[in-house]
């Protein structure tokens, strides 16, 4: 059941070999008023498995069927691809690892699987990546030469040019900003299915980087590498308030202490716990006591591991949970910093553990002046904390839907003391909502679409223009 390069599309035993327009159906016989398939080097399947694949991801909110799913055996054919489709105004999305939780990469029309774009080279300090390649993949190219991407996402299973999509935030954005920071130049399939090189100073590029899709397809990127360390040593240091947590991490952010901060509340006895997550890259000996100055936790935990280990420290959990197919109905918040402290304490005080199931809440502080790209929308102060509460529970609809709308209360709650969202969870938004979140950026992002998407085919789950 698929289509490629001197092969046809199969269904049973009939060959689909055309497209019909006014029915949005592949078709076995070519007939007035169909188009033929593109000529591909993949395969375009209508099988059930890679239709149901397509249709679900990892928040298994929403479930939207395409009518192929294109595995491309090269960029060309994603060029081809976005151009019939944009010639019929098919809906197209690209998927990657499939870990969106709100439907954001699936699409009724054709779900372009990017995980056969996967090559890697690495060159002294730059990568060229494939969009489908994941971070683990790229880590471990890198480190056979000494070398690490600057920005890791706590889970490494992640493809590449999902993250690019969306912005890449880790532990060390305080030092290098987003992941879409730390990229020299793209290669992009647009809505209208030119394929186009873009840099820093392209208008493209400003909007592709953490675009969601709306104006190009990544097909490949490339991105800095910095000197890999070979050990990290790990400090675990826990408070008994919220303030003490957000405190500690103000100043550890803004001495630039630690190579990596993070921070977690978790469930205790009475209440939550509060956890500054700290990283030291080293080759040798790191002075524990010059690193903790300042930072009195309640307890503190510290140990060494190897810099492979601590990057991918989460993902065999991360691939334990995925099959299980729970909801995972995330909320991720861009918070100012004089406000996070009042609104973090509110939303602990409406929460209880079991309604984030068995996913972490986790906040941690940026500088705004390392995030440089624009479409990444971040409060207007200098430090900015993300609050993501990451839930994974069992739960039905109805369970599921107040959860949605929870998220949503919270989604107001922020944006009135200056917030944004992280467009990586499960907010329920409306084309008005992204006009505000853009703000004065808003007439750009108009523009880029007419310019680049001009008949609106570019992954329609985000919502962004309807």
């Amino acid at each position: 059941m698929r289509v490629g390069r001197r092969r046809f599309l199969v269904t049973g035993a009939a060959a689909v070999v055309a497209f019909d327009p006014l029915g949005l159906r592949w078709v076995a016989q070519a007939t007035p008023g169909t188009v033929a398939v593109p000529d591909l080097d993949g395969e375009l399947l209508t099988d059930p498995a890679a239709l149901a694949e397509a249709a679900e991801d990892y928040g298994q909110l929403v479930h939207r069927s395409p009518r192929a799913v294109l595995r491309p055996g090269s960029t060309r054919d994603v060029v081809r691809m976005v151009r019939f489709a944009n010639r019929h105004r098919i809906a197209v999305a690209m998927r990657g690892q499939g870990h969106s939780t709100f439907g954001q990469a699936q699409s009724a029309g054709v779900v372009i699987d990017s995980r056969p774009l996967s090559d890697i080279a690495v060159r002294g300090t730059t990568a060229v990546v494939g969009a489908g390649a994941t971070w683990g993949s790229l880590v471990d190219a890198a480190l056979a030469l000494g070398m690490t991407p600057p920005v890791a996402t706590d889970y490494l299973g992640l493809s590449i040019g999902g993250t690019l999509s969306v912005g890449g935030i880790g532990g060390a954005s305080q030092h290098h900003g987003s992941q879409v920071d730390t990229v020299r130049s793209l290669e992009v399939v647009t809505g209208t299915g030119d394929l186009v090189r873009c840099a820093p100073g392209d208008r493209l590029f400003d909007a592709v980087l953490g675009g969601l899709g709306q104006y190009g397809l990544i097909v490949r990127a490339w991105l800095d590498l910095v000197p890999a360390a070979a050990t990290a040593r790990v400090y675990k240091l826990t408070y008994d308030h919220l303030t003490d947590l957000t405190a500690a991490q103000r100043i550890a952010v803004r001495d630039g202490r630690f190579s990596y901060v993070e921070g977690q509340i978790v469930p205790a006895e009475g209440g939550w716990a509060y956890v500054l997550e700290a990283a030291s890259y080293h080759d040798t000996e790191p002075d524990d006591a010059k690193l903790l100055a300042g930072l009195p936790p309640a307890d503190a935990e510290i140990t060494d591991l190897p810099y492979r280990a601590w990057l991918n420290r989460i993902t065999d959990v991360v691939d334990q949970i995925r099959p299980l197919r729970l909801p995972n109905p995330w909320v991720n918040l861009f918070l100012p910093d004089a406000g996070t402290d009042a609104f973090v304490a509110d939303v602990l005080s409406r929460l209880t553990p079991a309604e984030v199931g068995g996913g972490p809440i986790l906040l941690y502080p940026v500088h705004r002046a390392r995030m440089t790209r624009p479409m990444v929308r971040l409060p207007d102060t200098d430090l900015v904390f993300l609050l993501s509460i990451l839930r994974a529970l069992p739960a039905d609809d109805a369970t599921v839907d107040a959860l949605l709308a929870d998220n949503r209360a919270m989604y107001d709650d922020a944006v009135r003391i200056g917030g944004t969202q992280y467009p990586i969870g499960s907010i329920p938004v409306t084309p008005a909502d992204w006009q505000r979140h853009y703000g004065a950026r808003y007439r750009r992002v108009l523009a880029d679409k007419a310019t680049y998407d001009p008949r609106r085919v570019l992954t329609p789950g985000q919502h962004v223009f309807g």
